[in-house]
């Protein structure tokens, strides 16, 4: 998920710079709704590896 997010981010960049700005907008946009996506679930496997691994061990 973190790979699209990137894909995107260059997506946009290299829109941005050659003058569309709708697109570069919109790939923006995605960009970082992937990349707070990505925070979030890896926040929520965070949490949960911590507090599986002190109920196992």
């Amino acid at each position: 998920m973190l790979k699209w997010a990137l894909i995107f981010l260059v997506i946009a960049l290299i829109a941005g710079a050659l003058g569309f700005g709708g697109i570069a907008g919109a790939a923006m946009g995605i960009a970082k709704f992937l990349f707070f996506l990505f925070l979030v679930i890896f926040l929520l496997f965070l949490v949960l590896g911590v507090t599986i691994y002190r109920k196992v061990t």
